[in-house]
């Protein structure tokens, strides 16, 4: 029987210094119900053989862990026993009971294997004490806390040899406070909202790939590519490696800067351009870098609903909105002074600055999905036109294993 459909949210979890180490996993019986599917064990079993066989997400998570909200039944279940014990995180939500049964249950997972985490912890009960010798992750609501409570009670948690994990972190002044009071994990979208610096100019070598972006997207000649890039060795040297890779089996190994341009090709040369933009921007490499994994799986799942959806006008333009969406961040700049100056085609830089037309619509359902908000992503896709929920949530999947392997 085939299984019902559901709505896969994925949300970074980040450590100390901004890497991200693990994503949270959230699965939702329908794209139109908020009712997690793990309220139901028969569903429970369905979805989680679908998700961990069919779609593969071990393989789509790259060696980082999966945060997955278990009910009280299910933590009773034999079905717990689908899931792979390496690799997986079991968050207990504060809605169960730690009855004597319950805790019991929780010692058997932890001796066989299993990681478990508290989640929406706002304060240490009785029964909680009890559970604590085999949780390894706390996940503490910090906005629901002031500051003093929240201060007391990671040291409290801190005693039992857990990790802790602050949730629902928005902002860089509660990233830093957590940090400062020894947090170890932190998950919320703190690291994907710009820091507006005002009065403050770009460097020059942040400019580089921006004149590149704006070059290749209304089709400059290859001199004015050649000497824009002139001005960026690093790009320059990725560029000739890229192109004398083995994937691209050349019998002859390029040496120039025109040769390589003419091999890879304008669309292949943003995509190399765009993602090592974030890369050497960020302070840590590519594939631990939130903002830069955030901003090419967008590129990516975008570039891959407009193939579905036969959008062949929109597929290069769909990943650059993806990647370019996040250059705010990236560069601490309003995003309309970074964009409008690149010149971009109108319904580019429409759907960036304003989030209008059809592609204004696609980046809508990426930042949806990203904000695991089932109801606004169900509204979206029909308003695209996309209907298999089954394709949407394979494509997630696809972005991330893409994003890990660039």
């Amino acid at each position: 029987m085939k299984h019902a459909p559901f709505f896969l949210g994925r949300q970074p979890i980040v450590g100390a210094k901004g890497e991200l180490v693990a994503y949270e996993l959230l699965f939702r019986s329908s794209h139109k119900n908020k009712a997690t599917v793990f309220d139901d064990i028969a569903a429970s079993a369905e979805i989680i053989n679908y998700a961990f066989t069919d779609l593969d997400i071990e393989s789509a998570l790259a060696g980082k862990s999966g945060f997955i909200n278990v009910s009280q039944a299910l933590l009773m279940s034999d079905v717990l026993k689908m899931l792979p014990q390496q690799g997986v995180v079991l968050e207990i939500p504060e809605t169960v009971e730690f009855t004597p049964e319950v805790v019991a249950r929780c010692r058997e997972l932890r001796q066989g294997g299993y990681t478990l985490a508290l989640t929406q912890v706002v304060a240490l009960t009785e029964s909680q004490l009890a559970v604590l010798p085999f949780i390894s992750v706390v996940k503490i609501n910090v906005p629901a806390l002031c500051r003093d409570d929240l201060t007391v009670l990671a040291r409290r948690s801190r005693l039992y040899g857990a990790q802790l994990l602050a949730e629902k972190i928005d902002t860089v002044v509660e990233y830093e406070f957590c940090r400062d009071i020894g947090f170890d994990l932190y998950q919320g979208y703190f690291f994907a909202r710009p820091t507006i610096l005002p009065g403050h100019s770009m460097q020059s070598s942040s400019l580089v790939p921006l004149k590149l972006i704006s070059l290749i997207a209304r089709d400059a000649e290859i001199e004015e590519l050649e000497d824009a890039l002139k001005h960026a060795p690093d790009l320059t040297m990725r560029l000739l490696r890229t192109v004398n890779s083995v994937a691209l089996s050349r019998p002859r190994k390029i040496d120039s800067v025109r040769g390589a341009i003419l091999v890879l090709g304008r669309t292949p040369l943003n995509r190399l351009v765009q993602i090592t933009m974030f890369a050497r921007q960020g302070r840590l490499g590519a594939g631990a870098d939130p903002v830069t994994q955030l901003a090419v799986i967008r590129g990516r799942l975008m570039e891959t609903v407009a193939q579905l959806l036969g959008w062949s006008w929109a597929v290069n333009g769909a990943f650059m909105i993806g990647m370019l969406s996040l250059v705010d961040t990236l560069f601490g700049h309003e995003l309309s002074e970074i964009i409008i100056p690149l010149n971009l085609e109108e319904n580019v830089t429409q759907a960036l600055l304003h989030r209008e037309g059809q592609l204004g619509l696609l980046l809508q359902l990426a930042e949806a999905s990203e904000l695991e908000d089932s109801s606004r992503v169900s509204v979206l896709m029909d308003a695209l036109g996309l209907h298999d929920l089954d394709a949407f949530n394979r494509i997630q999947l696809d972005a991330l294993r893409w994003a890990s392997s660039v």
